[in-house]
């Protein structure tokens, strides 16, 4: 049934869609005391909003934040055609000039805009793994492997047998695809700044690198106004002294050019169960 209502809404029009998820993103800030708390603080101690614009920046993250979970529909769901359609890119060569011949590559894709387009858009191109964490709503699983299991797009889960399934992708010359600014588990990640304050940050990028020697891609998705679709850019990092702290740099400066679709309501500042707190006491939020 749910399935069913999901193919539904993918046919509806992508304005639709957005306007019907801004109203919902709204509301959840307002009934979510928690939430809106977190939204809030997380962007206010970033330093990102302009002066005396942060009021106005809240709304728009909230508005955002709602169309980035109602797009999921159209983005899981819709036609070939309909994402063919929404994803404009001018810069997939730079990712081709800067590949050596069988090289793997590691896309990062930070919450930001439509991020789940770019493994979409990626694997029209060439075969990507994509690491996927299963979701507190078990039901929403199998909705989610189907609906990103798409032209030559695997996934992977988030745990060891993953990860060796990331190392088999690149070393055969593949793709793979992350979140880079998802909060990893216990033991799998180091602290490094994130705007200003200490994060629990993955170590997984840095390892997978130094270890395969794979080219190294930011991509984000900007979601355009109007429902026109969403603007993909893609940009190499230097792999040269990678580690967390780069990678915590190389999402700041993305966040940077389009603060209002960033996913300011994650608890990026969590410590994990069984995790040593950051070492500037009080710094990080429960």
């Amino acid at each position: 049934m749910l399935r069913t209502l999901l193919r539904l809404a993918a046919r509806l029009p992508l304005s639709g869609l957005h306007g019907i998820g801004a109203a919902l993103g709204w509301l959840v800030y307002l009934c979510s005391p928690t939430y809106a708390l977190r939204l809030r603080e997380n962007l206010q101690s970033s330093g990102i909003a302009p002066a005396g614009g942060a009021t106005r920046l809240q709304r728009q993250v909230a508005a955002e934040t709602g169309k980035g979970a109602v797009e999921l529909a159209a983005l899981w769901f819709a036609p070939d055609a309909a994402l063919r359609r929404w994803a404009h890119c001018d810069s997939w060569p730079v990712v081709e000039q800067s590949r050596k011949p069988g090289q793997g590559i590691i896309f990062l894709t930070p919450h930001l805009g439509g991020f789940e387009i770019c493994a979409q858009y990626i694997s029209q191109r060439m075969p990507i793994t994509v690491l996927y964490r299963p979701p507190k709503l078990r039901w929403l699983e199998p909705l989610m492997i189907e609906g990103r299991s798409r032209w030559q797009t695997r996934v992977a889960p988030a745990n060891l047998r993953g990860v060796r399934l990331f190392i088999k992708a690149l070393r055969n010359g593949e793709a793979v695809g992350l979140l880079p600014d998802q909060t990893p588990g216990m033991g799998e990640g180091a602290w490094a700044d994130f705007f200003g304050r200490p994060a629990y940050t993955m170590t997984l990028v840095s390892r997978l690198q130094q270890s395969t020697h794979a080219l190294l891609v930011m991509v984000h998705a900007q979601r355009l106004p109007y429902g026109r679709g969403y603007q993909l850019i893609f940009e190499v990092l230097p792999a040269a002294g990678f580690d967390e702290r780069a990678l915590n740099h190389a999402v700041e400066s993305v966040v940077r050019r389009c603060p209002a679709q960033y996913l300011w309501g994650y608890n990026r500042y969590k410590v994990p169960a069984g995790a040593v707190p950051p070492p500037v006491a009080g710094s990080a939020a429960s």
